[in-house]
């Protein structure tokens, strides 16, 4: 194997672990012509950006590259790896290089992993067969935003083009793709949120007024509301999350409660604040919010299996149901440990393997399993009683087959 020169233009070059070195690559280029210098350049659903982007593929992941100044390229690689070390939604970032082009311009090119089966905020809304998850965009850019908020992250130019948007059950799932103008702070002050939230609103607005000027937006799309919609969810959320309880002495099931419907809209409770009042005859409590992966974890440490929030959601129900159906047969009470065990030697693996046909090296399981737990739904609700797993499987995979893979 014949090791490659090192480009001459490089001057310095970090790469994470796990990943290619990327050293075959026309670094001394503009990213404008790879294309004519490497076999690697490959198309993929993209955004609108600011500065130069192109993907290259190497064996089966896909990398963004991006062409920056000098001075920013670094600061956005070191902002994205405190985003992933704070465990919040954004592209992973893989590398830096810097580069030195002709006449002796220095220029910074940020490496990231490619966000898989992600969409831009356009392919919402120009194909047809996404249109009810166009439909969730403003309650996901609204949790994107608290959850971003509340790990102490200014974003400083937050919009639909700095997002990418992955489908998760029947939601969607929002992650920063562009952190140049962020800020990362241990606590956002009131102002540094709503300077955050004026940024969202003047960038949706004129985004989808864009948008509009192409085509024909659907009905329900405002151009001059969505951004406000957005941020009225915002702040219901923020209150919501943030708001402080009195507890009368014997209502200590308020706690539980409490944690119990902060989990049901996905937030890990790191921690139950309870304070005497000032005359001592209640308690104050305030909960402390770590991220969105409530579910994720619940799932992982019950099955092993890694899925998304919303996807580990609707699986955990499954369980439930399954161990409610193994109760009422075995006339007794059965643990959850015990029920996920069953269930994943039971349910979980006999699904996976007659859907063998529709899975390949890029399918998402969890997505795919999600998919047929709603088909199934849509099929005992039209025969007006359960029509079973294997039967809703087989119909579904012929259903896939027969329509070339298109959702419903």
């Amino acid at each position: 194997m014949t090791t490659p020169s090192l480009d001459t233009s490089l001057r310095r070059v970090q790469i994470r672990p796990g990943h290619p070195d990327f050293l075959d690559l026309p670094w001394a280029q503009p990213l404008a012509d790879w294309s004519a210098h490497t076999a690697r350049v490959t198309q993929v659903q993209r955004g609108l950006s600011r500065h130069e982007v192109v993907f290259v593929c190497y064996d089966d992941a896909i990398y963004a590259v991006k062409e920056l100044p000098e001075e920013i390229g670094e600061r956005e690689y070191n902002l994205l790896r405190e985003l992933e070390a704070r465990r919040l939604p954004a592209v992973a970032p893989v590398g830096h290089v810097l580069a030195e082009r002709a006449g002796g311009e220095a220029v910074s090119l940020l490496i990231t992993r490619y966000l898989d089966a992600s969409l831009p905020y356009r392919s919402l809304f120009m194909q047809r067969r996404l249109e009810r998850y166009r439909r969730r965009l403003m309650g996901t850019m609204a949790s994107l935003l608290v959850r971003l908020h509340l790990s102490g992250f200014y974003w400083g130019d937050c919009s639909l083009s700095n997002t990418l948007f992955r489908r998760d059950a029947d939601a969607l799932q929002a992650y920063v793709v562009d952190a140049e103008t962020s800020e990362v702070h241990e606590l956002l002050s009131d102002g540094q949120r709503m300077q955050d939230l004026e940024i969202l609103d003047e960038n949706v607005t004129g985004e989808l007024a864009d948008l509009a000027a192409m085509l024909e937006l659907p009905e329900d799309v405002a151009v001059y509301e969505t951004g406000r919609a957005i941020i009225r969810r915002y702040q219901r959320l923020w209150k919501e999350i943030n708001r402080e309880e009195l507890i009368q002495p014997g209502e200590h099931y308020h706690i539980r409660e409490r944690i119990r419907a902060l989990n049901d809209m996905g937030f890990s409770v790191d921690e139950v604040e309870l304070v005497p009042t000032a005359d001592g005859s209640r308690l104050r409590m305030r909960t402390i919010v770590t991220d969105r992966d409530y579910h994720s974890r619940q799932l992982h440490s019950l099955t092993g299996i890694i899925a998304s929030d919303v996807q580990a959601r609707q699986v955990i129900h499954d369980i439930f149901e399954f161990r409610a159906s193994l109760a009422r047969s075995l006339n007794r009470s059965v643990p959850t440990s015990n029920a996920a065990f069953r269930w994943l030697d039971e349910v979980y693996s006999p699904a996976l393997k007659q859907l063998t046909p529709l899975i390949d090296s890029a399918t998402d399981i969890p997505e795919l399993y999600c998919e047929v737990l709603e088909h199934k739904w849509y099929l005992s609700e039209r025969a007006r009683k359960d029509v079973g797993m294997e039967a809703a499987i087989a119909n579904y995979v012929a259903w896939r087959q027969s329509n070339a893979g298109d959702n419903r």
